[in-house]
């Protein structure tokens, strides 16, 4: 499969998600007692459901997206280009608006497909759940409730998947892999645990879009690798407002 795969088909994502609150004292009461029952199977016995609340960002029944980056590989006078623009609102339900129709428009070629780093087990699911809690249409490539994995293999690509060849015991991240295969990384970047510090305490959210943006090209550099391919240089990254 990856040898055959045109790479400018492939729109690569990532996304940054917060806890729905900047702060436990601030989540209502319902969702305090499910917070509660919900941090039981992580937290020990000496953690309060406030002390780990900064992991709600991760379940997307208790956090929110707060930015999505997409792109896409272009070829200009014999060399890669990568183009990428980034899906932001402090209302969630715009946010997904905009980026489920973009990706609509995109796919709209069936030998369109996206590509994430973990995708299949956060970005994807995640994104669907946010739309249909928000009230948000469903993009076509993301409704698959009840299909077959063989189904959407080829259409929902992940890096950390392919990175497996079978073995489901260990997860690889994608800093970890970037630093496997040589490809270079930024040194001002935020660390994913810090995203909800610089969304709610520094209101920053210009860092966090750059930081979305990078990771979306790491991830594209990657498949590259994976495919023998030359990496594109972050010089060759255009952002699209």
């Amino acid at each position: 499969m990856l040898y055959n795969l045109n790479i400018e088909d492939v729109l690569f994502l990532d996304i940054e998600t917060v806890p729905q609150y900047p702060d436990f004292s601030d989540v209502p009461e319902k969702f305090k007692k499910l917070w509660e029952a919900k941090s039981t199977y992580f937290r020990t016995d000496e953690q309060t459901p406030g002390d780990v609340y900064q992991r709600a960002g991760i379940y997307a029944e208790f956090g929110r997206i707060v930015c999505i980056s997409a792109g896409f590989v272009i070829q200009k006078g014999g060399e890669r280009f990568y183009r990428v623009k980034s899906f932001y609102d402090d209302d969630e339900k715009k946010l997904l608006s905009g980026f489920n129709n973009m990706l609509d428009k995109f796919t709209s070629n069936s030998s369109k497909c996206i590509c994430a780093h973990n995708g299949q087990e956060f970005d994807y699911p995640y994104i669907a759940r946010r739309s249909l809690i928000q009230g948000v249409r469903l993009p076509r490539l993301l409704n698959i409730a009840g299909m077959k994995p063989w189904d959407v293999k080829d259409k929902l690509i992940d890096t950390l998947q392919l990175w497996k060849f079978g073995d489901y015991k260990n997860y690889t991240s994608l800093s970890l892999l970037c630093a496997a295969f040589d490809i270079p990384t930024p040194k001002d970047d935020i660390d994913g645990s810090q995203v909800a510090s610089v969304y709610y305490q520094e209101n920053d959210i210009d860092r966090i879009i750059r930081y979305c943006e990078k990771d979306t090209l790491a991830v594209a550099n990657l498949l590259l690798r994976y495919k023998g391919e030359d990496i594109i240089q972050m010089g060759n990254m255009e952002i699209v407002p």
